[in-house]
């Protein structure tokens, strides 16, 4: 618990006058003011992260958070749980889609193992099992609130040794059969929205399994009683391992003021538990999609955010980060390479801020 606290009590919020000098420059660059929409955005929130008005993306990486989930046993996946373990480890070897991603932008892979099922003997799966997965949550709680915590401050510890590497934007990614039937449950715990509307079929369900799927989520909240006003103990209660661990990552990039980007639906949900417990979380935070899964949009809204991509992607692994990366490097070599207006001794009186349309 003591580096969770010690975390949250240096997460400050962004450097507002370097974000003002970045949004004027914007606008000194030869176009009309605003013209670039969200790429502009993005950069003037970076910098405010960094406290740097340039910024360089040299070194990319993504941390993969792996565990398994007991409520896998109530047939809320038509994937078998082995196939975790097999995707961390396939993963490792640049097999995923993630991976293949990662290769493609240069973008280096963090596999996680928080709760995987089994032991995984690979040497570039990190060990960071806190147990074989979660209890079946329609039973009880997932996890205690001390395992809880432990993946939080997990999650916390990767991000660290990665920023201490050298890295200049992470991404977070999972892989966890049964994981959006725990990341529904935690969205719907924290928001009090509707498990019918929120829930979607995960990596695919019949109708009579969607409807299961459904049902069982219901029941684990009611059994439950997840602390709305405690992201920690909905965690513990009706959470994964994964989702703790991604929340963790989310808090260290806070805290180092480093960009942390998103990926799909669950990801989004571990972010949402990071600005409950520090709401400046926000701040650091870059949406990469909007995941395809029915809940993605509310997370959204939840989080006040608007993603980068909607390509209709429900992969998850933290397969939007890499794209999402290279939109935002893209969006700062013009921040760094465009030319102004005084380059080419053109007046701006004529200019309107078509953002205040």
């Amino acid at each position: 618990m003591d580096l969770l606290k010690e975390t949250l009590s240096k997460i400050t919020e962004p450097d507002k006058k370097v974000k003002e000098e970045v949004r004027k420059k914007w606008d000194g660059l030869l176009k009309p003011i605003g013209s670039l929409g969200a790429l502009e955005e993005i950069i003037i929130k970076i910098c405010g992260m960094t406290g740097k008005v340039i910024n360089k993306f040299d070194k990319k990486a993504i941390a993969v958070m792996c565990s398994d989930n007991g409520v896998v046993n109530e047939g809320v996946s038509s994937a078998p749980q082995v196939f975790t373990k097999i995707l961390a480890e396939s993963m490792s070897k640049g097999l995923t889609g993630v991976a293949t991603l990662g290769k493609y932008t240069g973008t280096d892979i963090f596999t996680v193992d928080l709760g995987i099922k089994g032991k995984v003997d690979n040497p570039k799966v990190l060990d960071r099992k806190i147990r074989d997965g979660t209890k079946n949550f329609t039973k009880g709680p997932a996890m205690t609130y001390d395992e809880a915590v432990k993946s939080i401050e997990i999650g916390i510890e990767v991000a660290d040794e990665i920023f201490v590497k050298g890295y200049d934007i992470l991404g977070t990614g999972e892989v966890g059969i049964g994981n959006t039937s725990t990341a529904v449950a935690v969205l719907s715990s924290l928001s009090g929205l509707d498990v019918d509307l929120i829930c979607g079929k995960g990596a695919g369900l019949t109708e009579k399994q969607h409807i299961r799927k459904k049902e069982i989520i219901k029941k684990a909240i009611a059994i439950n009683k997840p602390n709305k006003d405690n992201p920690i103990d909905v965690i513990s209660k009706v959470g994964g391992f994964d989702i703790g661990g991604m929340c963790g990552l989310c808090l260290s990039a806070a805290k180092n003021k480093k960009p942390i980007v998103i990926d799909g639906f669950i990801s989004s949900v571990a972010a949402l538990c990071a600005t409950k417990l520090n709401p400046y979380v926000r701040e650091y935070i870059i949406p990469s999609h909007l995941s395809a899964e029915p809940g993605a949009k509310y997370v959204f809204d939840e989080l006040g955010l608007k993603p980068i991509l909607n390509l209709e992607m429900r992969l998850g692994e933290g397969s939007g980060c890499p794209l999402a990366f290279q939109i935002i490097e893209t969006a700062e070599y013009i921040f760094e390479n465009m030319g102004t207006h005084e380059d080419v001794s053109m007046s701006t009186s004529y200019l309107v801020d078509i953002r205040e349309e």
